[in-house]
């Protein structure tokens, strides 16, 4: 079907309109991280704001927890969530959609209407302050939205590729490394940026699961960075940007994957 000039013409100013409305937020934020301090009128833009906030802050420990945490949530919460995928997607076995619900359910229930009990159960077996305390109930969260969308991408896919790789003597577990990943690597991406993404800024299980500050992350640095070390507009804005860095990085990083996965995955639903 073919759109007018006109339709074509609303569609641009549609999508520059949403460009903006997006965009305004960080260029807002950014230009604030470049400005004066309280009691500063030099001209900037100061960059030096962002050297003074890394190091008031002292973000280098909490960018280190949290990239420890993340390196241990994305790729055990992805390798969980292929094989349950894998599962649900390709075999027919007794229970099997109970057991894919009781994944769904895990998508309706907060973090906060478990938090407490899990934080006494943690305590009781002494992992309180622990990587595995903070790191492991992020990969249940995970875990329930992954399974969910790498079923979806599973069940789109010809069913005679599992049939010709049995045919071929391959096994489970090779149908699966060697004929069915390969195709699915954008859909890998994409659930995997969001895994990162949701660990990244994830600021309940941290703050609750490590009640001394041994495993505080990132964005609780920052609430930390807020309230005890400065009021300046400037400085929060900078430690802000530097906060949010890692993610704009690996998205760029991975951004054609993740958007071929989500293309991908709204032509499949």
């Amino acid at each position: 079907m073919k759109t007018s000039r006109a339709e074509q013409a609303i569609n641009y100013v549609i999508l520059i309109l949403a460009t903006l409305f997006a965009v305004f937020p960080i260029i807002t934020i950014a230009l604030t991280a470049l400005g004066p301090q309280l009691g500063v009128v030099e001209p900037g833009p100061h960059w030096h704001n962002v050297v003074d906030a890394w190091q008031q802050g002292r973000f280098g420990e909490s960018l280190w927890r949290s990239l420890v945490v993340a390196a241990v949530v994305v790729p055990t919460a992805l390798i969980l969530s292929t094989l349950a995928g894998y599962a649900f997607g390709t075999m027919r076995f007794r229970g099997s959609e109970v057991l894919f619900y009781l994944f769904l359910f895990g998508l309706m229930v907060p973090a906060e209407a478990i938090i407490v009990p899990l934080f006494y159960d943690l305590r009781t077996l002494n992992l309180t302050d622990t990587l595995v305390a903070v790191a492991m109930p992020q990969v249940a969260q995970s875990i329930a939205f992954g399974t969910y969308w790498m079923r979806t991408q599973f069940r789109a896919l010809p069913p005679n590729l599992v049939e010709a790789a049995a045919i071929d003597g391959c096994g489970s577990f090779s149908t699966l490394r060697r004929i069915l990943v390969p195709p699915l690597r954008p859909a890998l991406a994409t659930v995997g940026v969001l895994m990162f993404m949701w660990t990244w800024n994830e600021f309940l299980i941290p703050l609750v699961m490590s009640p001394t500050g041994q495993w505080r992350t990132a964005p609780l640095g920052l609430s930390l960075f807020k309230g005890q070390y400065t009021a300046d507009g400037a400085l929060m804005a900078a430690a802000g940007l530097i906060i949010a860095a890692p993610i704009v990085v690996m998205f760029l990083i991975l951004q054609r994957y993740f958007i071929n996965g989500m293309l991908e995955g709204a032509a499949k639903e």
